[in-house]
């Protein structure tokens, strides 16, 4: 299972169509701009942005992944080419694999999203640079 540490309390069953898997809060890995990865399958993953702090937005990068997502908390912006989209709590968001974009934190930042394939794979989530 992906994320589970040594010592984990994460827990993977195998049933007959595949497996059923959970990671616990304690064993979820951090990315290097503040997400924490959270479960991932094979074809989809989720990672967690929690109380990300007010920012700038970073320079536009393109993703091969798609990403969906939902804001818990806050407020931000969305940039992707010359459209901006506001980001307020109950607000969903998709950006396509391919598209250049990136996110202004305007309010202190609780989001979950769900990419495909996983963005914590083979590298997909490095930071831009």
């Amino acid at each position: 299972m992906r994320g589970a540490g040594a010592g984990s309390s994460s827990s993977v069953t195998e049933t007959e169509n595949g497996r059923v898997s959970k990671v616990e809060a304690a064993d979820v890995g951090a990315g290097q701009m503040g997400q924490r990865y959270l479960a991932a399958g094979a074809r989809i993953g989720m990672r967690l942005w929690a109380a990300q702090p007010p920012s700038e937005g970073k320079p536009e990068a393109a993703r091969e992944y798609e990403t969906v997502g939902y804001v818990v908390t806050g407020r931000a912006r969305l940039r992707a080419g010359d459209r901006t989209l506001e980001l307020g709590p109950g607000d969903s968001w998709v950006v396509p694999a391919g598209v250049s974009h990136t996110y202004e934190i305007v309010e202190a930042f609780t989001a979950v999203e769900a990419t495909s394939p996983p963005a914590q794979q083979a590298g997909r989530d490095a930071p831009p640079g």
